[in-house]
């Protein structure tokens, strides 16, 4: 009983410190939102009158002071008000959880070939350690994590798509549509879990209770499945869960040199038009899955150690 309170005291603190996280991210975005400018201006065709832009200001309620501007934005979030899109017309929720899908997918996908593909390598060059194949693994991974991902996706189209004429250079719909962004997007996934899980592994190689599975005369792939593999996922599974969250909202770039119509482009295109609604709502979005995805990864800890949530 007292490891069972102890993890869902922790978990709660986890979820208090993951709602502070949202409001100061939202306060932020509100804050930085106000300094981009006045979207009257923009919306109203060039020439329009200072009568014309107060009408459009008392209409989107930015004739108020900022700070009552402010205090009705956080009760109007309680209730998943965003407002109304300047650009689109419709409550910029809606227009952002339309995006949603196509952001998740792309993610998704980056982040599976990212753990397949990475997990597989990590493991490789920690099981032939001092190998070239652990050199080769190492030199692909730092060149995955140092290659820009707008340069590895110009890259990309220009072989697969321009010059093999393969694979579609960009928009959404298909299967074909998926693979050079998923591709591009997982670049540097795949690079981090390769190295971090191929250290870990290294790491529990060396302790004791992995010595004595070897010193009894157990058979090598059972001490590298249960002893040394399962020891080596709480930092991977960390990893995993900052990626996942960084997929989902830094696929900005990708999303654009790809025409992908995520959520990550949708809100450059609202920064640039100066779309309050919509770029707040999707960065209150995005940090909301964010911490989601944290609170499972904790979630995780205490099925693959159960010590952390009992000593937490």
């Amino acid at each position: 009983m007292g490891g069972t309170s102890k993890t869902t005291q922790h978990f709660a603190t986890r979820l208090g410190e993951g709602l502070i996280a949202i409001w100061g991210v939202v306060t932020v975005v509100f804050v930085v939102s106000r300094l981009l400018g006045d979207p009257a201006v923009l919306l109203l065709p060039i020439g329009a009158n200072e009568d014309q832009l107060q009408e459009l200001r008392v209409q989107l309620g930015l004739d108020q002071p900022v700070l009552q501007q402010y205090l009705t934005f956080l009760f109007n979030i309680l209730r998943g008000e965003f407002g109304q899109s300047f650009q689109y017309g419709r409550p910029a929720l809606s227009v952002v959880l339309e995006r949603l899908p196509a952001t998740a997918l792309l993610a998704g996908s980056a982040l599976v070939i990212g753990v397949l593909i990475g997990g597989l390598a990590g493991a490789l060059a920690a099981i032939y350690r001092g190998t070239v194949l652990e050199a080769f693994v190492l030199l692909v991974a730092l060149l995955g994590q140092a290659t820009p991902s707008f340069w590895l996706g110009i890259m990309l189209i220009l072989y697969f798509a321009v010059h093999l004429g393969w694979l579609p250079t960009g928009g959404y719909g298909s299967w074909q549509n998926l693979v050079l962004p998923a591709l591009t997007l997982a670049c540097f996934t795949t690079a981090s879990i390769a190295r971090l899980l191929r250290s870990s592994m290294l790491d529990v190689m060396r302790d004791d209770y992995v010595r004595t599975a070897r010193a009894k005369g157990l058979p090598p792939r059972q001490v590298f499945t249960w002893h040394v593999g399962r020891n080596s996922l709480i930092p991977v599974v960390t990893m995993i869960g900052i990626l996942a969250g960084e997929l989902l909202g830094g696929a900005a770039v990708t999303e654009t040199v790809f025409g992908w119509p995520g959520v990550g482009r949708l809100i450059v295109q609202a920064i640039e038009t100066k779309d309050f609604p919509v770029v707040q709502a999707g960065v209150a979005v995005v940090a909301t899955i964010f911490v989601a995805i944290n609170l499972l990864v904790d979630l995780l800890y205490t099925l693959i150690d159960p010590r952390i949530g009992h000593s937490a």
